[in-house]
């Protein structure tokens, strides 16, 4: 992949040199490239490029007293190495599934979330999580919860001149149990067909004591499905929770057909793999 004569490229090597760069030049962001290259197909390189692959500032994962950061560039790799609380079992299920390994070594939490693909794998253990992204420009930076964020297939809220910095995790779920499941036509490097990823916490009593859910691949963007997690407040925390499932609690979805399967095989395998995540949540608790 070669420059155009009209092209520009910057590489800075900070946060405030790359956000004054796009207020200065605009241009489009490139981080760890997996899915930076594989879109632009046979159209021409962008006319600016603004390369944060350097920005070490926004690497890494940090922990203090009430939440953990995860820096934009930060790759799936380093999600899966990181030693989190359970609560991130999830997240580092979804981060195995994101291609194969040398995928995961250089694509970045950023990047899955800006491609805002409805099949992005990150999406739906963050949600669950109730992440909030912040967003930083050379005027300041702003948080936003990820549910808003994500606006539609390929849009976010992310300004032209915004980087996304980091993901910020509040840690009152740190010892809840949680799932990852991906159905696709096959086991390996695959786009999902559905996805589920839940959450579980208990009560001494063994109740559930609050749950999350949600969904991808299901809907335009991925989505909590908040009326099943309130359903599933006070039950017993046992093999066989799924039962309290109904299709009320899938009105949110609207699973489409495509190359992949029917709307109609999608809100039934969604159904299914509900209660497959949510009995690993129970064993786990």
């Amino acid at each position: 992949m070669q420059l155009g004569s009209n092209s520009l490229y910057f590489r800075p090597g900070t946060l405030d040199e790359a956000v004054h760069v796009l207020a200065a030049h605009g241009g489009q962001i490139l981080s760890g490239g997996t899915d930076f290259f594989p879109a632009l197909g046979d159209r021409p390189f962008p006319t600016s490029v603004v390369d944060v692959s350097g920005v070490s500032e926004i690497k890494g994962i940090s922990v203090d007293e009430n939440h953990i950061r995860i820096g934009g560039l930060t790759t799936w790799s380093e999600v899966i190495a990181a030693p989190l609380p359970r609560a991130f079992d999830a997240l580092k299920s979804a981060a195995r599934e994101i291609g194969a390994v040398q995928i995961q070594n250089r694509a970045t939490v950023a990047g899955n979330l800006c491609n805002a693909s409805p099949a992005a794998d990150g999406v739906p253990p963050l949600l669950a999580l109730d992440a909030e992204v912040e967003l930083v420009s050379a005027a300041g930076s702003r948080r936003l919860p990820l549910t808003n964020f994500i606006v539609g297939n390929r849009k976010t809220l992310c300004r032209p001149d915004e980087i996304l910095s980091s993901v910020i995790v509040p840690r009152r779920f740190d010892d809840a149990a949680s799932a990852f499941l991906k159905l696709g036509a096959r086991r390996y490097l695959v786009i999902s067909i559905a996805m589920v990823a839940a959450m579980v916490r208990t009560s001494t009593a063994g109740l559930v004591a609050e749950a999350r859910i949600a969904v991808g691949s299901c809907s335009i963007v991925a989505k909590r499905l908040t009326s099943l997690e309130s359903a599933l407040v006070g039950a017993p925390a046992r093999m066989g929770l799924g039962k309290l499932i109904s299709q009320e609690h899938l009105a949110l979805l609207s699973p489409i057909d495509d190359v992949r399967a029917t709307a109609s095989y999608r809100n039934d395998a969604v159904l299914t793999l509900i209660g497959r995540a949510l009995d690993v949540c129970v064993e786990r608790c």
